[in-house]
């Protein structure tokens, strides 16, 4: 990913230690501070269905961190951030190293020079996470530690990791769910990020390419909600792999752009989160609505003027059945799940959400964005749902061009 990293931890003293830290060496990271004590996990995988990996199997010995390498490590982390580290990484695979006071230590550390630390966690003593900028549990990890049961369902996951972001004082809780993607919860917001439709091959190093992918966005300057996104994305390519493979920049760039599009269908209180996001930052929010039944280069240029007064842009899109209740029995020609998809492949759209009333009133009230665009001869106090933008902004229109009048001169073309 290109990002400038050091290590700190404990390594087996023999062949195999010296193995992985040559390796790490090798990518241009930096080995910091590493105690060279006991030996080294040992893991045996197997694998069924050609590449699917079934089971894995570890021999290791759990060693705890001596007291003078737990205050090295300390030093070392307090070094770096006076040089400038911009997050940490807690990476906790049960094998000794945070069974002690060393994560609270560490946290507590990177508190004061305001730097956010990131936590993989293993098993159910989440104390020792107390404070973290974020803790990014899977779905069993979760239920583990938490005293409801946890299914993988939208409200089961956001009411259990509400209790236990609050329980223990994290900033910010994310819960990878498998094949349906992640979920944040946050100071002020809870957000379902989907997943891709990917095959899976072996589920081994995804948490860790989950927790990589956000520590070097937030270390960016992305905002959480983001973040997540992106490393949601991340973690979808890695199952695809057999192995703890390493993602590569491109393949996540190549990844985003071909399925960029599938995530800009959205829920409308998903979208409201996404637009007080956006406004937080300052960023200027238009919405648009139609029918865009069969898209032409009228609806290209509208979408174009709407998106070149602001920031993102916003689509409304009328429902099947509210198409109906519009134009009569025989529309719409293309149904929503086509129009959306049309809608969600321009570049100058950044959201797309159904309404199923005759005006996007109801869900403007709800999206409460900067400025409304529409084409056509209306005057703005005339705009349905005007009163819940800042502005409403009049568009010209292509002469000409319309749904309706297309179908009409393919009627009459057919008749002649």
């Amino acid at each position: 990913l290109g990002v400038k990293t050091s290590f700190i931890g404990r390594a087996g003293n023999d062949r195999e230690a010296e193995c992985i830290t040559k390796m790490l060496c090798d990518v241009g990271a930096e080995e910091s501070n590493i105690a060279y004590r006991g030996t080294s996990s040992v893991k045996t995988r197997l694998l069924g269905n050609g590449r699917q990996q079934m089971i894995r199997l570890d021999y290791e010995n759990i060693i705890l961190p001596l007291k003078e390498e737990h205050k090295s490590y300390i030093e070392s982390i307090e070094k770096k951030l006076k040089n400038g580290l911009k997050a940490v990484i807690l990476s906790d695979y049960g094998k000794g190293m945070f069974l002690g006071t060393l994560a609270q230590d560490i946290i507590k550390t990177c508190a004061k020079y305001k730097v956010p630390v990131l936590v993989d966690p293993k098993g159910t003593d989440w104390n020792k996470y107390s404070g973290a900028f974020v803790v990014t549990p899977n779905l069993s990890e979760l239920a583990a530690v938490s005293d409801r049961q946890v299914i993988n369902d939208d409200n089961s996951v956001a009411d259990a990791g509400k209790a236990i972001k609050s329980r223990f004082k994290f900033q910010n809780l994310i819960v990878t769910r498998s094949e349906k993607g992640a979920t944040l919860i946050s100071s002020d917001e809870v957000l379902h990020v989907p997943a891709f439709a990917v095959e899976v091959f072996d589920v081994s190093g995804a948490g860790d390419t989950v927790i990589a992918v956000l520590s070097a966005s937030v270390a960016a300057g992305l905002d959480i909600a983001d973040s997540v996104r992106l490393a949601n994305m991340a973690g979808q390519v890695v199952v695809g792999k057999v192995g703890t493979t390493p993602i590569e920049r491109d393949e996540l760039l190549n990844f985003f752009a071909k399925n960029e599009s599938k995530g800009k269908l959205m829920k409308a209180e998903d979208v409201a989160v996404k637009i007080q996001e956006w406004q937080k930052r300052g960023e200027k929010v238009i919405f648009t609505n139609g029918c865009f039944d069969i898209f032409h280069a009228g609806h290209v240029d509208s979408l174009a003027k709407s998106k070149a007064l602001g920031e993102h842009l916003v689509v409304g899109l009328n429902s099947d059945s509210s198409i109906r209740l519009l134009k009569g029995p025989s529309r719409p020609v293309n149904l929503q799940g086509a129009r959306a998809s049309v809608l969600s492949a321009m570049s100058d759209v950044d959201i797309v959400v159904i309404f199923d009333e005759e005006t996007p009133e109801h869900l403007l009230s709800i999206l409460r964005p900067d400025v409304i665009a529409k084409g056509g001869d209306y005057s703005p106090d005339k705009v349905a749902g005007g009163q819940y933008a800042k502005e409403v902004v009049i568009l010209p229109l292509l002469e000409g061009l319309s749904t309706t009048s297309i179908i009409e001169r393919m009627n009459y073309d057919g008749n002649k």
